[in-house]
């Protein structure tokens, strides 16, 4: 048995440019193409690229979308993510604000038992905060000043 060898692509393209050209009646060939197996040639091979191109669509619209998809899912883990962050950001911020706010207070509360302390206990250091305020008003407010019942004595008119 003779095994049958694949021809050379070399010998298909001759082959399909023999296709296009005319012999002559005496065996040679000429270089006016045949119109007609030029335009069948071309319709063919347009009619295949059309018939690719139809088939392939579809599938590229589904993948597009998919990928499409895709993009949204990671956009929108993405945003969440920042939100995430922001939250646990304004979280700790808070945290700190707290912490912060205590131990001011403990601050005020270590100076102002020391001032009471030192001004013979809570009445004497009221009586400091008064004093000091009068000190500081520039004297156009109208001044409340606290009795033993309780009761402020109102200014009844100024001279």
């Amino acid at each position: 048995m003779r095994s049958i060898a694949p021809k050379p692509l070399r010998y298909y393209l001759i082959e399909i440019m023999t296709f296009f050209y005319k012999e002559k009646s005496d065996g040679y060939r000429t270089e006016e193409p045949k119109a007609f197996n030029m335009i069948l040639v071309s319709s063919l091979v347009l009619l295949v690229i059309i018939v690719i191109v139809t088939a392939i669509r579809p599938m590229f619209n589904v993948w597009a979308s998919g990928k499409a998809g895709e993009a949204e899912l990671a956009q929108a883990e993405y945003n969440r993510q920042i939100i995430v962050r922001q939250a646990q950001a304004k979280l700790d911020a808070s945290e700190l604000d707290a912490k912060a706010e205590v131990v001011r207070a403990q601050g005020v509360q270590k100076a102002n038992a020391i001032i009471a302390d030192g001004l013979g206990g809570p009445e004497g250091y009221l009586r400091y905060l008064y004093i000091n305020m009068l000190h500081n008003t520039d004297g156009k407010q109208v001044i409340y000043i606290p009795t033993e019942a309780g009761l402020p004595i109102l200014e009844a008119g100024r001279r």
